[in-house]
């Protein structure tokens, strides 16, 4: 699956907002999804696979709980696609830095 396939679901990016913060165990992602969504635990199970298998989360074995966090593995797609395309805003954003620039100095200047 593509990344942005990946993450082009709600649940996903909301999960993944969820271990970007901090570690969460499985039954922690679990409560907040199925309270958010209004899905079973066993289809939270299914992103969180579809996450692991992407390269988005990684998980960790304590005893019998499962621990998600996030693995940065998954990004570099989607890091590398942005990269083809910020040619494209680069000299965009550089224009705007000036124009801000301009802006800051006309107002000191009255």
């Amino acid at each position: 699956m593509h990344a942005f396939d990946v993450l082009s679901d709600p649940v996903r990016r909301r999960t993944l907002e969820l271990i970007a913060q901090r570690e969460h165990a499985s039954g922690e992602i679990v409560n907040v999804i199925e309270a958010e969504f209004g899905i079973s635990q066993s289809a939270v199970s299914q992103h969180l696979r579809i996450l692991r298998d992407a390269g988005f989360a990684q998980v960790r074995r304590e005893g019998a709980r499962r621990c998600y966090s996030i693995d940065p593995t998954g990004f570099e797609d989607v890091q590398a696609w942005l990269d083809q395309l910020r040619r494209y805003w680069g000299s965009k954003m550089e224009a705007l830095a000036t124009e801000v620039e301009r802006g800051k100095r006309s107002c000191t200047t009255e």
